[in-house]
């Protein structure tokens, strides 16, 4: 009976109060799976069409290249001090903002990813609904698809990484292979001559606005990166998953998409995927790429409620945050929920800039034993996340922003390049202070 006991509790195990152990950490090959199995899904695709939709090929390329380049170093920075910690972003931003900042920042993160968990599987739900009538005719009530979705999703992001990982290992080659053979399926025929040449469809876009888009879609993703590259076994498999991740995958997938979205004058997948013929397939990939990335939501969302509430063991808190989130999409109130959860996630990329500045000047203070000596508020950091998502606000367009100015267009990257300067100035002026302090107490010790 204990036994038992044990293992079940070893496959629920997903150390989100302290540092992974090295035996548990995973190479760079599995990370990049998980990190592509969050990426792909249904607004990957929907962007990538719409790059397809407003730009010439060539320019749609370029745009997916530059951004996803970007997103790629923002994770790889964000994924180091993961690595080295072991720890989920809700503890690593505890070293830089102190222990009741890093509450605020748990709280943040929580509600924000488990609102977009309700966001998407309302989405799901909608969706698999339209496949289902068109395609087998069977009239299943959207509501009754978000609790299953709900439940799917649910299982994996309530055992963990190791869930999470598994899943991704069987839905991200099976993804790429539809994306894959729905693109081979499109070109027969069609010479990339008429790819490369084929009209616009959608409204007309820049490419730095496209550069903007694609940063501002995973911005997020990245800033939270700690969450997934803690399981890393080293600092060189963090960024080379990130570099897979994001700038490999997602721009195969975005690139793919845009193809796709030329060929057939479609900019939504499944749309696409149904008009081929391939109804199986269209249902396939809705599941397999909204349970990847939703369960990941719900995942990180869990990771951020569990440094606020100590003593509740992390699965509870995943059944719970999945049971609300999938009662709050059956009843409908995202539509009004989805104003707030847009002025969540402008909080969250200054917090990557300021931990990622911090550990480069104080990579020594990132070690779980000094957590317990570190102070309840770093006002300094606090002020400038205060700073940083005030600029977040003022470079987002409206009606959810004041869109007084803009800097890089894409407001998530400005907030977390304004906190990552700060901090690393901030930083380093502490650092400095307290070397002199120390070197004063040391002079007066040998007088």
């Amino acid at each position: 009976m204990e036994n038992r006991f044990e293992n079940k509790n070893h496959v629920i195990k997903d150390y989100e109060r302290e540092p992974v152990p090295q035996d548990q950490r995973k190479g760079w090959l599995k990370l990049s799976v998980v990190w592509m199995g969050a990426i792909i899904a249904l607004s990957a695709t929907a962007l990538g069409g719409t790059l397809g939709g407003g730009l010439s090929m060539t320019e749609a390329v370029i745009a997916s290249f530059i951004g996803c380049f970007i997103l790629s170093i923002l994770s790889a920075l964000c994924g180091i001090v993961g690595a080295k910690t072991g720890l989920s972003t809700s503890f690593v931003s505890m070293f830089a903002l102190g222990k009741y900042g890093s509450y605020a920042v748990s709280i943040i993160i929580a509600i924000a990813l488990f609102g977009w968990f309700g966001v998407q599987l309302d989405l799901f739900g909608s969706s698999l609904h339209n496949i289902l009538l068109n395609v087998f005719h069977l009239d299943i009530h959207p509501k009754l698809l978000v609790v299953v979705g709900g439940i799917l999703m649910t299982t994996t992001a309530f055992i963990g990484y190791k869930a999470i990982e598994k899943l991704s290992l069987i839905a991200v080659p099976l993804l790429g292979l539809l994306l894959i053979a729905s693109l081979i399926r499109v070109m027969n025929g069609r010479s990339m001559d008429e790819v490369m040449n084929a009209p616009l469809i959608g409204e007309p876009l820049t490419i730095g606005l496209s550069i903007s888009l694609i940063i501002g879609s995973l911005a997020i993703g990245a800033i939270i990166g700690p969450d997934i590259s803690r399981y890393a076994k080293s600092t060189k498999d963090a960024v080379i998953s990130s570099f897979v991740g994001f700038f490999v995958g997602f721009s195969i997938v975005l690139i793919i998409a845009a193809i796709l979205a030329k060929a057939t004058a479609q900019v939504d997948i499944v749309e696409i995927m149904l008009g081929l013929g391939w109804g199986t397939s269209a249902m396939l990939i809705l599941i397999l790429a909204q349970w990847t990335t939703n369960d990941n939501n719900l995942y990180s969302s869990a990771l951020g409620f569990s440094v606020i509430f100590k003593n509740t063991p992390k699965y509870i808190l995943t059944i719970t945050a999945g049971t609300i989130g999938t009662v709050m999409a059956v009843a409908g109130i995202y539509d009004n929920f989805i104003p707030f959860l847009v002025f969540l996630s402008a909080l969250i990329p200054p917090i990557g800039g300021i931990y990622v500045g911090d550990y480069l000047m104080n990579t020594k203070k990132y070690r779980f034993y000094e957590l317990s000596s570190i102070e309840n508020v770093n006002y300094s950091s606090v002020s400038i996340w205060i700073v940083a998502a005030l600029v977040a606000f003022i470079t987002t367009p409206a009606p959810n922003g004041l869109g007084i100015f803009t800097l890089t267009g894409a407001s998530g990257f400005d907030a977390f390049l304004v906190s990552f300067g700060l901090q690393l100035i901030v930083s380093k002026v502490s650092k400095n202070k307290i070397q002199a302090i120390s070197s004063e107490k040391q002079g007066g010790t040998i007088l």
